[in-house]
């Protein structure tokens, strides 16, 4: 019944929005020939907002005709509106708003410190315009660096760009963004970029005017290497003087592999775990040592004992030649052994139909009726786990069914690996 009720006020309030029946606000939106005049009540507006108890407060007020008057030249009347009317019924629709007019109605509500407005606005943009970062990178990050309140938004945009950096780097507007929001984003470790890539979107710096080279760029002098300051310098001020080639700034690497990259971790750590769903990549609690990679040492059972034996629990994954297939699996145990089955109940088979996408997934734990043959180790073999192994220095098969230790997910019963890596498993 309660809740009838408050429907009902809620009607009444927006009634009395639209009626405009004994308002004694005026308020002139929007600027130049966009300016139109929207009515409200002082006592609605001030019980729902510090900014306008302040604003109707004697020292800033201004009245005329018995009615206080308010100038935002900086809002839309649209804007102003779909905000008044929350103020009144506790009402907003976003779906007909697109990202970039969604970002404007969130700085305007912080202006006007509508608290309840600032996280749902936020939660919105996240989950149901994830595609306007792509609009406006340079211009996006800036609005929200500078609103100390966009909390939730800022860290969705930092991630969404060291995941896809291409959003950023990319865009027309990246020799615009500001010099403190390039250093932080050229010094996060998981940034998903090369350091031949970071240094050839750097290099961008050489193809513009120097005037925007002095006001634009010069400013980034403490954080860029100082030998591409120098070259830059040279180059804009000496006539007909070419670009130098030059080293990328080293950052320190958060996974060595040639294979997979940071997208991939948050979800192996997951199989890990047995978890139901993904971990963020802020909160893995594991670290990827690369103990063994074939083209770099060797493709023979030798050296992969060499590099793995002793080393704990492992995480392995080789790419199927001449395809964007990957093949994994995890070994909670060790290598070390010779001619010996281990048992576990932990172990896993995994399978990437497509490398660049984690949704392409497929995951097989060891059958617990089989445990005993989930790990075979051997001095002379690589890879063994059940009835899937790596036999020689390339190929890999299934064989006989006494030990098929892992429910079929789709992978080649026979293939040739390009390349083959092993990572110790470390927990944080």
């Amino acid at each position: 019944m309660s809740s009838k009720f408050l429907t009902e006020l809620s009607s009444d309030y927006e009634k009395l929005f639209e009626t405009e029946l004994g308002y004694d606000v005026i308020i002139y939106a929007g600027e130049e020939q966009n300016v139109n005049e929207i009515h409200a009540h002082s006592n609605i507006l001030c019980i729902r907002s510090q900014y306008f108890r302040s604003a109707f407060s004697n020292e800033w007020a201004e009245k005329k005709d018995g009615k206080y008057i308010l100038r935002k030249s900086n809002v839309s009347p649209h804007l102003f509106n779909i905000i008044l009317r929350f103020i009144y019924c506790g009402n907003i629709e976003l779906k007909n708003l697109q990202g970039p007019e969604i970002l404007k109605l969130l700085i305007v509500v912080d202006e006007l410190n509508i608290q309840q407005l600032i996280s749902y606005i936020q939660e919105y943009l996240i989950e149901h315009q994830t595609e306007f970062l792509h609009q406006n990178p340079t211009g996006i990050l800036e609005a929200v660096y500078y609103n100390e309140t966009f909390t939730d938004l800022w860290n969705f945009c930092l991630d969404k760009i060291c995941e896809d950096p291409k959003i950023l780097f990319d865009s027309d507007e990246f020799i615009d963004l500001k010099a403190p929001l390039l250093e932080l984003l050229i010094k996060r470790d998981d940034l998903n970029m090369k350091e031949i890539e970071i240094w050839e979107s750097l290099l961008r710096f050489y193809n513009i005017k120097p005037a925007d080279f002095f006001y634009k760029v010069y400013c980034y002098k403490e954080i860029l290497p100082q030998d591409l300051i120098h070259d830059l310098l040279e180059f804009h001020i000496i006539p007909n003087i070419k670009p130098k080639p030059n080293v990328a700034p080293p950052r320190k690497p958060k996974l060595d592999s040639t294979l997979i990259d940071l997208n991939h971790i948050p979800l192996i750590a997951s199989w890990i775990d047995k978890k139901d769903s993904s971990y963020n990549k802020n909160d893995v609690p594991y670290e990827f040592k690369l103990l063994y990679r074939s083209d770099r040492d060797g493709f023979n059972a030798a050296s992969f004992h060499k590099n793995c034996d002793n080393k704990g629990a492992t995480i392995w994954i080789t790419k199927i030649k001449g395809t964007t297939q990957l093949v994994g699996g995890y070994n909670p145990l060790d290598w070390s052994g010779n001619n010996v089955w281990k048992s576990t109940t932990n172990s896993f088979l995994f399978y990437f139909t497509d490398e660049k996408n984690i949704s392409s997934a497929k995951i097989s734990y060891v059958n617990a009726n089989k445990a005993q043959y989930a790990i075979y180790c051997k001095s002379d073999h690589g890879i063994h786990m059940g009835n899937f192994c790596r036999y020689s220095a390339s190929d890999w098969c299934f064989y006989c069914s006494v030990c098929d230790s892992y429910p079929k997910i789709g992978i080649p019963e026979n293939f040739v690996e390009e390349n083959h890596e092993v990572f110790q498993v470390i927990k944080k």
